[in-house]
């Protein structure tokens, strides 16, 4: 990192810490719009949302928000649409996965099945629409529907990556991109405009967050092969039974003999969770973890680097933490 970038930044409690008024509001509009008198929507839908998590995503609304010196609640609102559209793909991208474990506990795909899971899903992607008018700034809901579509590009764009030993660096990017990357973007960059940033600020939020998000993508496919199953609340190995090449096995592949390419290719065309050892010895041989923390570390500098000419207040200190704390994280 720059030595000309601030260096303060504040760990992951202060953080939450915080923001936790801000956060015990939005939980609250969460559950209240959450509500619906089809029991299976409220069943599935509290299931999802009582698994908790980091709730990261809302969570970069406020603090873009408050750092401009947003007032009234208004980023509340955008704070719950941004939480709606992530559950959504999570529930959707269970289904797609397969996944039975999730934040620790057994997904929504496991306990009630397929359907009522992307419907529920979809759900979500409603209600959101109907907060986001609420709002009533054709601003605000221009970048969301293109995240949306980004996002819904991302799943089908990673779907045909699925079993996939030729997919790239490059193309797994792209992944993340549409996946990840677009909604950390959107949150930060509309936290900025609801509270009166210019262009140029709005700008630089988006560059944090579109920058964080790859950091955090990147060091979450790492601790797939290195985490704690446990504090990760999933199976590890979750990506090799989807038959996902993340970043440690992409590097692995492309520093391979060619035999051990043809097994490790062989591996992702398969699916072959049981061979995670051999994987994961291969991806250590060729550096592959410590090239992919090296790339998820440049793009959490990076982030920090978009802030550098904002004005520096706790918010701001918050928004750097995150930084770090993505690509440092255990879980």
């Amino acid at each position: 990192m720059s030595a000309s970038l601030p260096q303060a930044a504040l760990d992951l409690p202060a953080i939450q810490r915080l923001a936790r008024p801000d956060m015990e509001a939005v939980d609250a509009l969460i559950r209240h719009r959450l509500a619906s008198d089809v029991v299976l929507i409220n069943q599935v839908a509290e299931h999802i949302v009582a698994a908790g998590g980091k709730r990261l995503r809302p969570m970069l609304v406020v603090l873009a928000a408050r750092a401009l010196g947003i007032e009234g609640a208004a980023h509340h609102t955008l704070a719950a649409i941004v939480e709606f559209i992530h559950t959504s793909t999570l529930l959707h991208d269970d289904v797609v996965d397969e996944s039975d474990l999730r934040r620790g506990r057994r997904t929504a795909n496991a306990l009630w099945g397929n359907a009522p899971s992307v419907l529920v899903g979809d759900f979500l992607y409603s209600r959101s629409f109907q907060l986001m008018v609420e709002l009533d700034s054709m601003q605000v809901m221009r970048i969301l529907a293109d995240t949306t579509n980004a996002i819904a590009e991302g799943e089908v764009l990673q779907l045909l990556h699925v079993h996939n030993p030729d997919t790239d660096e490059a193309a797994y990017l792209r992944v993340i991109e549409r996946k990840t990357a677009v909604l950390f973007a959107a949150a930060t960059e509309l936290g900025a405009l609801l509270a009166g940033a210019d262009a140029p600020t709005a700008a630089a939020l988006r560059e944090y967050g579109m920058q964080l998000g790859y950091a955090f993508q990147i060091a979450d496919d790492v601790l797939d092969y290195t985490g704690d199953a446990g504090a990760l609340g999933k199976n590890l190995g979750d990506d090799l039974a989807e038959g996902k090449a993340t970043l440690p096995l992409i590097h692995a592949l492309g520093h391979a003999d060619a035999a051990q390419r043809a097994r490790l290719a062989a591996i992702i065309e398969q699916g072959e969770v049981g061979a995670m050892p051999e994987v994961l010895a291969a991806i250590r041989a060729s550096g592959g973890l410590e090239y992919s923390r090296s790339v998820a570390r440049r793009h959490g500098a990076a982030a920090e680097a978009a802030l550098a000419d904002l004005p520096d207040n706790p918010w701001f200190e918050a928004l750097r933490g995150l930084a770090r704390y993505a690509v440092e994280r255990e879980h």
